[in-house]
């Protein structure tokens, strides 16, 4: 976790004293359920939560000093409480396994870092939304290649970024589902020292579903579905980023981040505004994607359970999950106070004298009885010359002076194929299917 990428309510989820207490949830929750079977005295349960209530400090440092001795997590962490409590602590993690304790906490800490991940998702939606409708009908170039293509709209652009964002919601929400179950299953799973009763007491308390079958730990593949439409979205942001970048060129300025007052966009050069942000964002896409081959491979653990996958959750479950609420945030603060340059799109568009138009003209040639072989070489021809001058010369120009094209085409017939708004009248059938 680096402080410059991470939100405080995120990082919170991940901090030591928050997993612990996640363990002291579980541990205290099965102890009550064996308590009310009857394995173990009902006092047990009830000293430990006599004892939460009063609010205690977890004390991390001291843990982690049991735990030099120890050489294993849990085993300092119940030593710890049984230190506090007193004897009645001797009663916790009767016919449990550590991975139960582990397991089932990073199923909460994923499950409630997706929480945060759909609020921030909601908020980016909202954000593309209102600028969708604000430059619904603002005319800019559509590229294909990094050229000009044919017209589009900068509304329609950032619906299509609501669109796949939208996709990215429905697939955490999934996520989240997937990810978010218990096991208290005891060694190897089988649940041979530990009624499957207390389990499903653990996961109805936390808010999680019961793992149908556990080999100890909770498979894996579970996890590597969850990383990897964390790196989805990783993604979709990086698009959407370098579309930012892209059009914040200075050959193309169509639109560009926000440039604060009092903001310097270079150390050695005064008139610079660079898209540090959006380029920020691309490498934090690079991060979170790179959580998901790791997270591939902790899917293949040898027989019942290994160890193996441990470290690199301690690493790619926080990483993954801080990275991308900071980015999603980040990106909602682009769109938002996004400049958006409408005069200096309508200029490029025009900067290649009505070449956009070229494919209208092809298709009205072919109606006209023009073989599709013959339209293309008789509009590619002019269309050369225009290319050639920088649009310098007009295409519709050239056109009206080629006999060729005339012979099938009137001027008017010509004119009326170069006019922008023809591009624009499905605009609203596209928004209806995106925004409902």
């Amino acid at each position: 976790m680096v402080p410059r990428y991470s939100r405080p309510a995120m990082t919170a989820l991940w901090e030591p004293e928050a997993k612990f207490r996640i363990w002291f949830e579980i541990e205290a929750h099965a102890t009550e359920k064996l308590g009310e079977l009857g394995v173990v005295p009902e006092s047990a349960g009830k000293a430990l939560w006599a004892w939460w209530a009063t609010d205690p400090k977890i004390d991390v440092e001291a843990i982690d000093a049991i735990e030099a001795v120890t050489k294993h997590d849990v085993i300092a962490f119940l030593t710890w409480v049984a230190d506090n409590v007193g004897d009645q602590a001797r009663f916790m993690h009767q016919g449990m396994t550590s991975s139960d304790v582990l397991d089932t906490t990073l199923a909460v800490q994923l499950a409630r870092s997706a929480d945060i991940l759909l609020e921030d998702l909601d908020r980016l939606l909202a954000a593309l939304k209102t600028r969708a409708q604000e430059h619904k009908f603002t005319p800019t170039i559509g590229r294909s290649h990094g050229i000009h293509a044919e017209p589009v709209t900068f509304g329609l652009k950032l619906a299509e970024a609501y669109a796949e964002f939208s996709r990215c919601r429905e697939r955490l929400v999934f996520a989240r589902r997937e990810i978010a179950t218990c096991a208290v299953s005891g060694a190897v799973g089988t649940f041979a020292n530990i009624d499957p009763a207390v389990e499903a007491h653990v996961a109805e308390r936390l808010g999680l579903a019961v793992e149908p079958v556990s080999t100890q730990v909770i498979p894996r593949d579970r996890h590597a579905m969850f990383f990897a439409v964390l790196a989805v979205i990783a993604s979709s942001i990086e698009r959407l980023a370098v579309e930012v970048r892209h059009l914040q060129r200075t050959e193309v300025l169509e639109a560009e981040e926000y440039f604060s007052p009092g903001q310097k966009g270079s150390s050695a050069m005064p008139h610079k505004r660079n898209p540090i942000l959006t380029e920020n964002l691309t490498g934090l896409a690079r991060v979170v994607r790179g959580a998901v081959v790791p997270a591939m491979e902790n899917v293949a653990l040898w027989h019942e359970r290994d160890i193996s996958h441990s470290s690199v959750e301690r690493f790619i479950g926080p990483d993954a999950c801080i990275t991308l609420d900071f980015a999603l945030a980040r990106l909602t603060g682009v769109v938002e106070k996004l400049l958006v340059y409408p005069e200096r799109m309508q200029k490029n568009m025009d900067r290649m004298g009505g070449l956009i138009h070229s494919q209208r003209v092809l298709l009205a040639l072919t109606q006209n009885g023009v073989s599709r072989e013959d339209a293309y070489r008789l509009v590619q021809r002019n269309a050369m010359k225009v290319w050639e001058s920088d649009g310098a010369l007009s295409l519709l120009d050239l056109l009206k002076a080629d006999d060729e094209v005339t012979a099938a085409l009137t001027h008017e017939q010509l004119e009326e194929r170069f006019d922008l708004d023809y591009h624009f009248k499905h605009v609203d059938t596209i928004f209806d299917r995106v925004f409902g």
